[in-house]
């Protein structure tokens, strides 16, 4: 013992070193150890659903996954292999996963996709615009959008994981905790902006649109990467050497909130008897009713011309409210007095939040609007974190259109929080 002591104290550089690597080794093990107890529970659960019994004449249900392979740096098929398509193979469904392999492709295959229970999407913003995008194009679209979303958060940005699912720092208890989502069918009806120019076919977006210098600068970030954490500052920092202030010159007109209808009953009413069809048909044809002209009423557009560092046009999913009384989108109209110090912090923060609309800026609420921008404008627009020419367009508010699943605690969550 005394020579093992003697040995540590006179190689204690080594000893060190050694003391650490075994310290990170066994903290690593251990992290191993505690995911893989994560998915056993999962999956012990996901069990407990594929034990239900079902009628002989019911089918299963059908599960149409959409897997974007080069998700979360190419890791996508991996996360999906272990922490998720087990629980999904335990609960007793037809899943049918479907691959990605290049970008846009999921649109194409939603056009060609036969009837489905479910559609899942396992990867990240780009993927969840892909496939809604494809769902929204269909000529049945009205039938396909009635079929629920779920969302399996495999990519880099997963912005609409945090309406969806509680926050966790530990990626395989959030990918497991969304996949039992799934199986546990409370759903959230989320709103969806149609994105139209003047020549291309409308994009669809669950968050928003994003026009200008933060947006420019924020898809720069990776450039510096061997800045570690210095990374976003630097990419703000350096794209201040432009043109300053930088200003983004444009024409808005747009419409307000409009009232929100009554939500539709999920379960239809009974049938009524054959004799009150019989009397309601009768009395229709001797009294039919009197048709009155509906009076149109005319859209109250207001047009406003604007000077910004940044504008964006997001929906209310962010901050889902289940019980308000009108649709609107926010629109956020930024100052473009912004000093090089303001500019590089909240760039910062935008990186963190894109959609936040700091202090002095203009905010409006519409239900629709046309954005005209000058000939001969460049740049792109950033739709759900995808890139896209910067071009006139049109967008339009489609509130409530498609149905996501979520954790009954976020929904209840949602819900006493509009009670308070």
């Amino acid at each position: 013992m005394a020579k093992v002591l003697g040995a540590l104290r006179n190689h204690w550089k080594k000893s060190t070193f050694g003391a650490c690597l075994l310290g990170w080794g066994g903290h690593w093990l251990y992290g191993k150890h505690c995911d893989n107890l994560l998915r056993r529970a999962a999956c012990q659960e996901a069990q407990a659903f594929g034990n239900e019994l079902i009628p002989a004449t019911m089918p299963l249900k059908k599960a149409t996954v959409f897997l974007n392979p080069a998700a979360c740096k190419g890791k996508a098929v991996n996360l999906f292999e272990k922490n998720a398509a087990p629980i999904l193979h335990l609960s007793g469904l037809d899943v049918t996963v479907v691959k990605t392999d290049y970008e846009g492709q999921a649109k194409k295959l939603l056009e060609l996709m036969e009837n489905t229970d479910l559609i899942i999407v396992a990867g990240g913003d780009g993927t969840v615009q892909e496939v809604i995008t494809g769902l929204l194009r269909r000529a049945d679209e009205a039938a396909f959008s009635k079929i629920p979303i779920g969302f399996i958060p495999l990519g880099k940005t997963c912005t609409l994981s945090h309406t969806l699912y509680p926050e966790s720092t530990n990626q395989v208890q959030h990918i497991t905790n969304a996949t039992l989502a799934i199986l546990k069918g409370e759903t959230v009806p989320l709103d969806v902006l149609q994105i139209k120019g003047e020549k291309e076919q409308p994009v669809f977006a669950v968050s928003g649109l994003r026009w200008g210098s933060y947006r420019d600068a924020g898809v720069k970030v990776s450039k510096y990467w061997y800045l570690g954490p210095l990374k976003t500052k630097a990419a703000h920092f350096f794209s201040t050497f432009k043109e300053w202030p930088q200003k983004h010159q444009a024409a808005l007109m747009y419409v307000g909130p409009t009232e929100r209808p009554p939500e539709e009953p999920e379960e239809k009413p009974s049938r009524p008897p054959l004799y009150v069809r019989l009397y309601r048909r009768l009395r229709l044809y001797w009294s039919p009713p009197k048709e009155f002209p509906q009076e149109v009423t005319p859209e109250d557009w207001e047009e406003l011309k604007l000077s910004t560092i940044e504008l964006s046009i997001a929906t209310r999913n962010r901050q889902l409210d289940l019980t308000r009384t009108e649709d609107f989108m926010d629109i956020c109209i930024e100052a473009d007095a912004v000093s090089k110090g303001q500019f590089v912090h909240r760039g910062s923060q935008k990186m963190r939040d894109p959609h936040m609309c700091p202090e002095g800026s203009q905010c409006i609420q519409a239900s629709r609007c046309i954005l005209q921008l000058p000939e001969g404008t460049e740049g792109s627009f950033g739709i759900d974190n995808e890139e896209y020419e910067a071009m006139p367009v049109e967008v339009k508010l489609l509130p409530r259109k498609l149905r996501f699943f979520c954790d009954p605690r976020m929904r209840e969550q949602m819900l006493h929080a509009a009670v308070q």
